[in-house]
């Protein structure tokens, strides 16, 4: 069932808005040059509404509105448009009723069409934010003027293509906006900026309804926003015009469906050739099976059977068997691989909204857009780096007057930085504002109750306060933060990634945060302990060092608390066994081996029997059963065939503190 009207009801709505300026206009001077301009638009959306019969009435009236004089002929001139408006009337009846249904296909009934245009008409909105953003720095940017352009041209093709009227109609009608600005015809002010974002917002929220994979989570469709098309059509009939430079660049011809992706030059063609869309569920489905055969060539590897004395035939091919299991591994998880970049994009459009609410002035700086990541952590970390950018602008970033009164450039910088670090990934987001305001954070703290009034607070501790739930210095509550829920929902999902959030800040120079994240989530270095004949993953990431304590190293404090001494500091003991309620090979913790982890800046030492060996393992999920065991991150097949829990040391840790 379709909520868009249908191209026969488009026209004839065109047909009464024409017909009805004729009316308005009886006592003012008549406008053959605007009324041209309606009738070149009718006809446009007649050739792509496939009514060539209707486009090409439409097009000779507009050459002859055209042509007539402005002025000495104003009732023929009214009496003409009237007549080819009826005449055009009578060819859309006649076209409506001779038209047979079979020949327009419900195109956009056809779930493989409509998820492949959503698909394709994403990629393209998300190149308009982007080429949109470098035209505000630099409207002289022939080349993403253009690039946006031939963006809405093709979605608009698309929507056509299916019947989807709506969306048709007004990115025409956008695209005459950006013609004009082609042209040289209008000029790239900030309002016709805020109405092509605001058009890309208009079609993306149109997409969501549309998408076919979001199931009964789709929002019903926007309604048409006719103020927004008021404000386009007012752009459009020159209430921002500009005179036609007498060099003015010349105009890109019309593209077509088929070349108009952006930036279509032949090196993006091969590039596309030899590329191909897979759907995310069956891309999910080979990294699982791939981890089925890595985990089988590991049963292959260790059965005793295959351990044949002599034979170095079966040793060379077990080992060929594994190097090209690996190799296929690492394919198969590169492919689960995106760029930061388009996050990043979504970030410099947000600091824009945000600086223009706030009336702040604010440039966006980023790097190492091209660091690929985990498909799956790009998509959780949106929320971590919207509420981080949110405190940034609103909290950390001064006011042009008070930045100008402070020394600093009253354009403020925000940073968004991603990097390799030791097997890991960094994504930093800085600002170059007022800092973190240390009194006033521990003056807040202590009248919430987080700390003594008395307690002496370093400056870790003192940033790790503004992490904590319903925590905030703001003075009042805005629509974008100041109710506390920011940052510790920053903590939380990116533990949940298995990563760690570090913070720097200087008082008056701006703050640093810094998030540590895994390259994947499917995979893990994992150390594998022994207690109690049960073995355990500890992610390696993670690990400090090992060691056999000494006698007198080991103590309790109160007759509850267990520490070990390391290096003169008295570390925290967590005994494996105990939280797993299993019967060890040993409870003396001189004949066991002490692995101390790092977690959040805080170490401690984790007590078991002994140690396996270290392992790259395929993280299983342990079902719905199993999901909320504590301490527990899920499990995994050993090379033995033998299950390992993997363990989550945050979530150890932190109920050892609460025991």
């Amino acid at each position: 069932m379709h909520v868009v009207e249908s191209a026969a009801e488009a026209i004839a709505r065109k047909l009464d808005e024409i017909a009805t300026d004729i009316i308005l206009t009886a006592s003012s001077p008549a406008d053959p040059h605007r009324w041209a301009e309606s009738l070149v638009a009718l006809a446009n959306f007649a050739t792509n509404s496939n009514y060539t019969d209707i486009a090409g009435i439409a097009t000779s009236l507009a050459g002859a509105m055209r042509a007539t004089p402005e002025s000495g002929r104003d009732e023929e001139i009214r009496s003409e448009i009237t007549k080819g408006v009826e005449q055009i009337r009578a060819a859309l009846e006649w076209s409506k009723d001779t038209k047979q249904s079979a020949a327009m296909p419900a195109l956009a009934d056809d779930p493989e069409l409509l998820n492949d245009f959503v698909t394709e008409s994403r990629e393209h909105l998300e190149s308009i934010e982007s080429q949109v953003l470098t035209l505000e720095r630099d409207p002289s940017n022939t080349e993403a003027l253009h690039s946006v352009f031939r963006s809405f041209h093709t979605i608009k093709g698309l929507a056509g293509f299916l019947g989807f009227e709506i969306i048709q109609q007004f990115t025409h009608e956008v695209e005459t906006v950006l013609d004009l600005a082609r042209n040289g015809n209008l000029a790239v002010t900030e309002e016709a900026i805020d109405l092509i974002l605001e058009s890309k917002d208009y079609v993306s929220a149109w997409l969501r309804s549309l998408d076919v994979s979001a199931g009964d989570a789709r929002p019903a469709p926007p309604a048409e926003d006719r103020v927004l098309l008021a404000r386009i059509q007012r752009l459009i009939d020159g209430d921002q015009a500009v005179a036609a430079p007498t060099a003015g660049p010349a105009a890109v011809p019309e593209p077509s469906a088929a070349s108009a992706a952006p930036g279509a030059g032949s090196q993006n063609a091969k590039v596309a050739a030899r590329s191909v869309k897979v759907d995310t569920e069956k891309l999910d489905h080979l990294v699982d099976m791939v981890g089925e055969m890595v985990i089988a060539q590991s049963l292959v590897r260790h059965d005793p059977d295959m351990k044949i004395e002599g034979n170095s035939r079966v040793g060379r091919n077990l080992s060929q068997l594994a190097r090209i299991t690996d190799e296929v591994q690492r394919t198969a998880m590169a492919m689960r691989m995106v760029p930061v970049g388009p996050l990043f994009q979504k970030m410099v459009r947000l600091v824009r909204d945000l600086s223009r609410k706030f009336g702040k002035q604010i440039r966006v700086e980023t790097a190492g857009e091209d660091v690929d990541f985990d498909r799956n952590i790009v998509e959780e970390l949106a929320d971590p780096l919207m509420h981080m950018i949110r405190n940034a602008v609103d909290h950390g970033i001064e006011n042009p007057a008070e930045r100008t009164a402070a020394g600093k450039d009253a354009t403020a910088c925000v940073t968004l930085r991603a990097f390799h670090r030791s097997g890991h990934i960094v994504i930093e987001v800085s600002d170059d504002g007022r800092g973190i305001n240390r009194a006033k954070v521990i003056e807040r703290a202590r009248k919430n109750g987080l700390i003594a009034a008395n307690a002496q607070v370093t400056d870790a501790e003192c940033h790790s306060l503004i992490f904590q739930p319903g925590f905030s210095t703001a003075e009042k509550v805005s629509d974008v933060s100041g109710r506390g829920v920011g940052m510790d929902v920053v903590r939380k999902q990116i533990l949940k990634l298995r990563g760690s959030v570090e913070l720097q800040s200087t008082e008056g120079k701006g703050t640093v945060f810094s998030l540590r994240l895994p390259l994947t989530l499917a995979i893990i270095d994992g150390l594998i302990v022994m207690t109690g004949g049960e073995r355990y993953i500890l992610p390696l990431a993670s690990i400090k060092e090992l060691f056999r304590p000494a006698v007198g190293q080991v103590s309790t404090i109160e007759g509850r608390a267990e520490v070990v001494s390391v290096r003169d500091k008295l570390v925290p003991v967590i005994r494996l066994y105990e939280k797993f309620r299993i019967q060890p090979r040993t409870t003396d913790a001189l004949d066991s081996v002490f692995v101390m982890a790092e977690i959040e800046g805080v170490c401690f030492c984790i007590m078991v029997d002994d140690l396996v060996g270290k392992q790259e393992v395929v993280i299983k999920n342990l079902g719905s059963a199993l999901r909320d065991v504590a301490g527990v991150a899920g499990g995994a097949i050993l090379g033995d065939g033998r299950v390992g829990l993997i363990i989550d040391l945050q979530t150890l840790f932190l109920g050892n503190q609460n025991a």
